[in-house]
């Protein structure tokens, strides 16, 4: 079997499947591919994820609802990098990943890009919006 390098979200508060249903919603090419619950008497809280597989944009993503509590959660020094085609497509995904979340960088020229943005997404992950 060929190598593959998948990026795996780990959730911590039973947000897997609205987070994931949520990046479906905003990218092209983008659906469900699988997803598993957790049952009764398994260690995960019955109805959350115990893993689904999804892609954005033809990529391949995995993600889960831990069943154990860790110390740690997502950090900006791990981000999901999107180039962008359009002005009009950096400023809806900017808009829709920082409600609720926050800004690490506004949409801005920043010498390096002719727009660019950083935001963490209400469930705590990063993305970096590059319109080239």
């Amino acid at each position: 079997m060929a190598q593959k390098i998948t990026t795996f979200l780990m959730f911590q508060n039973g947000d897997a499947e609205e987070a994931m249903n949520f990046y479906v919603s905003l990218f092209d090419d983008a659906k469900v591919v699988a997803v598993e619950h957790y049952g009764p008497g398994e260690p995960g809280e019955q109805g959350t994820v115990k893993h689904a597989t999804f892609t954005l944009a033809g990529q391949e993503y995995m993600c889960i609802d831990s069943a154990i509590k860790h110390g740690f959660t997502f950090t900006p020094s791990m981000s999901l990098y999107v180039g962008c085609g359009s002005e009009e497509e950096i400023k809806r995904l900017y808009d829709a990943l920082v409600e609720g979340g926050g800004a690490l960088m506004p949409l801005d020229s920043y010498g390096f890009s002719t727009k660019f943005g950083w935001v963490n997404d209400r469930f705590g992950v990063s993305w970096q919006l590059n319109l080239p």
